[in-house]
């Protein structure tokens, strides 16, 4: 799966539309970033810019930006109500999906160096990306601010982790690596900023301040270098406030979560409906403000799935929903999935055409019934597999409801949730395969004009071929995979549903004999096939032996 990464760069310009407009083209512009959104501040003359896309292309975009942003900002003449220290003040990457923090890191240190040497920016790496404790935190690498820079600069403590000169017009430039945060709003059943504002202190990380006798106007309490003391809330990596709402006529919480890997949005919600209910209010719902990414969404779900003793194993689309529902996230305004989960969003505007696997039975039927050779065998295996998949899950989470067998969910929906993830998997592969002819064609469009074109078509050509073989071999690796739940569930499921378990073992054995077609049929004319093809034939080979087992199994049981 594609890896996807944000950057939120906070550029020291809120004032100059032209500027900001030039800024966010150099963003927009470069391939294989979305730019979704641009929020210019005019009191702190600061314009924060959000933009995704794949870790290089963010990488490219994000230099781009920087570049454009020291050409036109001048930080002698700068100033504004948020701190800063320079003209692109803070650019942090922060993992979306299928990438850690780890993984980022050498991202931003190369983006770290490019900048240094190319435009002679010193830069601080912060958070995740820092290389010493003190400087994980931006408040202390921006400490001193602009003005103080080109002394911090100088000093051996300060010293930058790219470059070491003061640059007067750009300042210096804060890159890491954080968690996504997100913007999260709870409703309450009162119109009370007080209560609310109650609730927020016993949540968030901050706490409250501490005072002798009464909390709220008893006499505050200092430590012994005349600092107040607090006491801390319930929740790490939680920032709470309460404040009523007069469009919707409640009072909220309002939060910013900045480590959801830690404090997940389903906690924080757990957390709140506790402690309001122990002051006699309760949680009608909540609110999200921009974009979540999926994790977030599909943890949440399984999590309140697994409160009601129900199965994880059932379609991605149905857990958000039991999330959406769970967390009230429908109560002031529609919660879309296609338009705020961000992988949702990220796929709606870069898959125009749209999926095959999105399209109804009848009209995937009629794709492929047309004269085109894609899609073909391969994707129509792949989709076999996925269906064999989908009656295994069917039988797992029918088991799962199984009157008098409550103490059996954990497993059987355990069983459910692997099977979904090889239906996933195989549905993927269904436009893998097309796209994989289609790039043999591609290959053979190149020009053959020059001997060196000949060349570089030739092997393009027998690349292409060889990830086409690739993708079926996939196709029978993944539904082979099926075989060990299919046999556990002909063993222990339901019985009454024991023939699902025979059709999907024989849908599976279908995937995997007409993906081996596959597999063979593409290398029929390459010679460095033979190790996608002696893997094939084995799975092939054990594939009979599976099917011969199982079916009888269920044969014997009928």
């Amino acid at each position: 799966m594609n890896q996807i990464i944000e950057c939120v760069p906070n550029f020291s310009e809120g004032r100059n539309q032209e500027i900001i407009n030039e800024i966010s083209e150099a963003i927009s512009n470069t391939k294989g970033v979305h730019l979704l959104n641009v929020d210019p501040g005019q009191a702190t003359n600061r314009t924060v810019m959000t933009f995704v896309g794949d870790p290089d292309s963010v990488i490219s975009a994000a230099f781009n930006a920087i570049k454009t942003a020291s050409e036109k900002i001048d930080m002698s003449k700068h100033s504004g109500e948020h701190p800063r220290f320079g003209a692109i003040d803070v650019c942090p990457l922060i993992p979306v999906s299928n990438i850690t923090f780890d993984e980022l890191i050498p991202y931003a240190e190369k983006l770290a160096k490019k900048v240094s040497e190319e435009l002679n920016i010193p830069i601080y790496l912060y958070e995740h990306a820092a290389r010493e404790d003190k400087r994980r935190n931006l408040a202390n690498v921006r400490s001193g601010e602009y003005e103080g820079l080109n002394k911090k600069i100088n000093s051996k403590e300060w010293k930058p982790d790219f470059g070491n000169s003061f640059n007067k017009k750009s300042g210096a430039t804060a890159i890491g690596v954080r968690d996504f945060l997100i913007a999260y709003n709870i409703n309450l059943n009162t119109k009370s900023t007080r209560l609310a504002n109650a609730i927020a202190f016993d949540v968030r990380e901050k706490g409250r301040i501490k005072r002798k006798g009464h909390p709220v106007i008893g006499e505050i309490v200092y430590d012994k270098d005349g600092n107040p003391e607090t006491i801390p809330g319930s929740l790490k990596h939680v920032k709470a406030i309460g404040w009523y709402i007069e469009e919707f006529g409640i009072a909220q919480i309002s939060m910013n979560l900045t480590n959801i890997t830690e404090t997940p949005i389903h906690t924080v919600f757990e957390e709140v409906v506790k402690k309001a209910n122990a002051r006699g209010a309760s949680v009608t719902g909540s609110e999200l403000v921009g974009l979540i990414p999926l994790k977030s969404m599909i943890d949440a779900g399984k999590y309140f799935l697994k409160k009601q003793n129900r199965s994880i194993g059932i379609p991605e689309e149905d857990i958000i929903k039991i999330a959406i529902e769970s967390l009230g996230l429908n109560q002031v305004k529609a919660f879309d999935p296609t338009k705020n989960i961000i992988e949702y969003y990220l796929d709606k505007i870069t898959n125009k055409n749209g999926k095959l696997i999105d399209l109804s039975s009848r009209s995937f039927s009629d794709e492929v019934s047309r004269e085109t050779p894609a899609p073909g065998g391969g994707s129509v295996s792949s989709y076999v597999g996925a269906l064999g998949a989908s009656l295994a899950g069917m039988v797992a989470n029918l088991s799962c409801n199984t009157r008098g067998w409550e103490n059996k969910v954990e497993i059987f929906s355990e069983k459910a949730h692997v099977i979904n993830q090889l239906r996933e998997k195989l549905l993927s592969l269904v436009d893998e395969d097309a796209h994989s002819f289609n790039s043999i064609m591609e290959a053979y469009k190149l020009p053959k004009d020059s001997e060196e074109n000949k060349q570089i078509r030739s092997k393009s050509i027998k690349d292409a071929t060889l990830y086409a073989a690739q993708i079926p071999l996939n196709i029978m690796i993944e539904s082979y995979k099926s075989y060990e739940i299919i046999e556990f569930l002909a063993n222990e499921g339901n019985q009454n549903s024991l023939s699902d378990s025979g059709v999907a073992c024989l849908c599976v054995h279908t995937a995997i004999h007409g993906a081996y077609l596959n597999v063979r049929i593409n290398l029929k004319d390459v010679s460095d096939g033979e190790d996608i093809m002696k893997k094939a034939y084995k799975i092939l080979k054990d594939s009979h032996l599976k099917k011969e087992k199982i079916m009888k199994l269920v044969e014997d049981k009928l």
